[in-house]
């Protein structure tokens, strides 16, 4: 009858499906097989750090000895490659339009969630353009003042800080640092009136700190423990749920009595977004093999460094997190970063 098809119709039309169901089933196949090859692949030469901060600070010599590590597992060589300016921004860009293959890796501080609360105009985006890979490691901060102050505490310096509101100042490593929003934080919990003093590195706020030209700083303890070591300046408090092997006299801020000033610093590696998942598998799984190494947690920790690995996943939960807090924290205080 018209408009029925013949029976020579239907068999074409099954022996058509039958051909596509074939070719969908093939091409499942090879993707199966060709997603794996490519981290068995992985790397395929060497491996570039790219660390957007000079040379000599805790996060470089961070970078520099664990990227040791990782070459030994990686069985590639990983070159450190460090692009400072703008508080990372420089490093940072240049990373998020790096090849997604894994070859290039990102160093990340804290300030990777601070720049966007300081320059809305950044190139990228702190979370659609980066994967995570894994944290790193945290770094206390200090609560350091000049070595012949009368506070020995914290609590001290909040002390004094009442009796004179208005009087006292403090120290940063710039607008927007780890030291600076701790210390702005401190100053919401114990409603004092402290007056900030940003310097341009960690070298002209020592200077200006020993010379009593500030009254307290706040800052990444690696470049403290040497001064506080030979009583050049006063440690009062540390972050961190426990006190730092390098500085085991300064007590933690929670035993000051102050326990949401307990987040210091922190570090972790980030690649490209769309580097493929496979690959970040592979990366984080180096960087977990270091943290298990004895001695490379005994050279860190000289630093003040605590290493701390992490899976991907939880490595992008706490960087929102920190995004959020600093987002709070900034509304709360009223602060402008912009400077």
């Amino acid at each position: 009858m018209a408009g029925q098809p013949t029976r020579n119709g239907v068999h074409r039309l099954v022996a058509g499906l039958n051909w596509l169901m074939v070719r969908w089933i093939v091409l499942a196949v090879v993707t199966c097989l060709v997603v794996p090859s490519f981290a068995q692949g992985f790397p395929s030469r060497p491996i570039r750090l790219v660390v957007p901060f000079p040379a000599g600070g805790v996060v470089d010599v961070t970078a520099r000895q664990l990227g040791q590590r990782l070459a030994e597992d990686l069985q590639q060589p990983v070159i450190v490659d460090n692009r400072p300016g703008a508080g990372g921004i420089i490093g940072t860009e240049a990373v998020a339009r790096a090849p997604a293959d894994g070859h290039t890796v990102l160093v990340v501080f804290d300030t990777h969630v601070v720049n966007p609360h300081i320059y809305p105009g950044l190139r990228y985006d702190t979370f659609k353009d980066f994967a995570p890979v894994s944290m790193i490691g945290t770094v206390p901060l200090v609560f350091a003042a000049p070595a012949n102050t009368s506070a020995r505490t914290l609590r001290d310096f909040v002390a004094q800080a009442k009796r004179r509101p208005g009087t006292l100042s403090y120290g940063s490593v710039g607008a927007g640092s780890s030291g600076h929003l701790a210390m702005e934080q401190l100053k919401l919990l114990t409603a004092t009136d402290v007056l900030h003093v940003p310097f341009r590195g960690g070298a002209p706020a020592l200077t200006a700190l020993m010379g009593e030209q500030i009254q307290l700083l706040a800052f990444a303890a690696g470049a403290a423990v040497p001064l506080v070591q030979q009583g050049k300046i006063k440690g009062l408090a540390v972050t961190g749920e426990q006190r730092t092997k390098a500085l085991p006299a300064v007590p933690t801020t929670i035993e000051a009595g102050y326990p949401q000033l307990s987040t210091g610093a922190w570090m972790g590696l980030v690649v490209p977004r769309s580097t493929p998942a496979s690959v970040v598998d592979r990366l984080n799984a180096a960087v977990a093999k270091a943290a298990r190494d004895p001695s490379l947690a005994a050279q860190l920790s000289e630093q003040a460094v605590q290493l701390r690995a992490s899976s991907a996943a939880e490595f992008e939960s706490f960087m929102r997190s920190e995004y959020a807090r600093v987002s709070a924290l900034i509304s709360q205080a009223r602060l402008d970063l912009r400077q």
